[in-house]
């Protein structure tokens, strides 16, 4: 059987299509508003904040960026969240990672309103998904991968899932989502041990540890779905993923590539927890 390529940008330039036609056709255009804090100037981030700005100016979302100096003290970032949680206009505010470390990102995430807390990050909507509320909003990368294992029919109800990376980003959240879908999900981290035997059992294995090509053929069962998280620079400064995708996709049933994989289904997601943000403050209930 070939293998099957999980093209996240085709499905995410399906879905700003739908989410532009919405938001026409409900008299929407630059009513939703989502302000992004940035602190510093690293390349990465900038690449992410044009993406962003690219994905919301075509969908007609009003994007709104504020940018600090690295060397910004933690209080006058709180003190803009604050100013933008109580503000009508805004309905969305991202913090965009990652942050300097003199400052406490978690305290700086659970500022943030959680009806406007669109990366899905704060510790009430963390908390709502780990019970299994729908109500809140979810993080945006794992709802991407879930989004797109959806699109793509894949089964996960009984599957063994494996997820590699715990952050509160990524892996532990997406390995709640996927037990709350019927997943058998093993989540593996640094302290793992026989970590190629475990992969190598995954019916659908998902790799988000931030190690250029660290997974190799080695690492994959015959046709098990690989979803590759990682976004780094491999040895000739072209982007690539956790996974060897040259050495992997002969093996893979399914796989992402990277770029065109999970990072357009992210950005997707967070136009989707925008337009659901609006909702919930305008207390609507509109069909999206």
């Amino acid at each position: 059987m070939a293998m099957m390529l999980l093209d996240g940008k085709r499905v995410s330039e399906a879905f700003k299509d739908a989410a532009k036609k919405w938001i026409e056709e409900n008299n929407l255009v630059h009513k939703i508003r989502l302000d992004v804090i940035q602190i510093g100037n690293e390349a990465a981030s900038n690449t992410y904040i044009r993406n962003k700005q690219k994905a919301c100016d075509y969908v007609g979302i009003n994007m709104v960026v504020h940018h600090f100096d690295y060397g910004v003290q933690e209080r006058d970032v709180a003190k803009l969240i604050t100013k933008l949680n109580c503000d009508d206009a805004v309905n969305g505010i991202f913090l965009q990672m990652p942050v300097p470390e003199h400052l406490d990102v978690d305290y700086l995430i659970d500022c943030i309103s959680p009806t406007k807390d669109v990366d899905g990050l704060t510790i009430i909507n963390q908390g709502l998904l780990a019970m299994g509320d729908n109500g809140g909003l979810k993080p945006c990368t794992p709802t991407g991968v879930t989004g797109l294992i959806a699109l793509y029919d894949i089964d996960v109800d009984g599957a063994n899932c494996v997820v590699v990376g715990r952050s509160n980003m990524v892996g532990s959240p997406l390995a709640t989502m996927l037990t709350q879908k019927n997943a058998t999900v093993t989540l593996c981290h640094s302290h793992t041990k026989n970590l190629k035997e475990v992969c190598k059992s995954a019916d659908i294995l998902v790799c988000a540890i931030g190690k250029p090509k660290f997974f190799t053929r080695d690492y994959v069962k015959d046709g098990a779905v690989v979803i590759d998280v990682g976004i780094n620079k491999d040895e000739n400064n072209k982007l690539c993923g956790d996974v060897d995708f040259d050495d992997v996709c002969d093996v893979a049933g399914a796989i992402t590539p990277v770029p065109g994989g999970i990072g357009p289904m992210t950005i997707s997601a967070l136009i989707h927890n925008c337009i659901g943000a609006w909702k919930t403050q305008q207390g609507d209930d509109c069909d999206y």
